[in-house]
């Protein structure tokens, strides 16, 4: 997995790109590199309107990664219904939610002392 800064901001970008090539929205990265004993660097939350949407993020991401730094998730869950995946990366976990999902977990205001990066939606 990766374990440089260089390889994270790496990981990253191609994170986003992967979830941007299938038009996934409200992207927010939450940042927990400032923060003592986390379990992660960042998440990086985003939606997808339907279960297809849902699917076809989590594949653009793992595929976007996979061809760009040769890195493979540790851990997938919530493949099976696709209202919440959960990409695993160590350094960075990525959240794929359907609408009502990302609303009900909150998980944006569960830390009040993060970081949160919002990535514009291109539509908009």
């Amino acid at each position: 997995m990766t374990d440089t800064q260089i390889e994270k901001k790496e990981l990253l970008e191609n994170i986003i790109k992967g979830i941007e090539e299938v038009k996934g929205y409200d992207i927010t990265i939450l940042n927990f590199t400032k923060l003592e004993n986390t379990i992660t660097d960042y998440f990086v939350i985003c939606t997808g309107g339907t279960n297809t949407q849902v699917s076809a993020i989590s594949n653009s991401v793992e595929r976007f990664v996979r061809n760009n730094t040769k890195d493979k998730p540790w851990h997938i869950e919530g493949v099976d219904n696709q209202q919440w995946v959960l990409m695993d990366y160590v350094s960075i976990v990525v959240h794929i939610f359907q609408p009502e999902y990302r609303e009900y977990y909150d998980l944006e205001n569960l830390w009040g002392d993060v970081e949160i990066t919002r990535i514009p939606n291109p539509d908009k």
